[in-house]
């Protein structure tokens, strides 16, 4: 899935992994880890639409995110 623009950043995904523990991280697990992450957030802001839409609204509620992501 190509994108022009990434909002979340393979920088954001390696300070998570040190966080996490990892003396190290290779731009390539970032990239990857980015990726994955954000094939993720869309396939819940999808789901998260669905609902609010279900229940009538135009706004995604917290709720509707919680839901989604279940």
């Amino acid at each position: 899935m190509g994108r022009n623009k990434e909002p979340i950043t393979p920088a954001v995904m390696a300070r998570i992994l040190t966080k996490a523990g990892a003396p190290r991280v290779s731009k390539e697990a970032a990239v990857k880890l980015a990726e994955i992450v954000q094939d993720k957030a869309e396939e819940i802001s999808k789901k998260a639409v669905e609902i609010a839409e279900h229940a009538k609204r135009n706004t995604v509620m917290e709720g509707d995110i919680r839901l989604a992501s279940k």
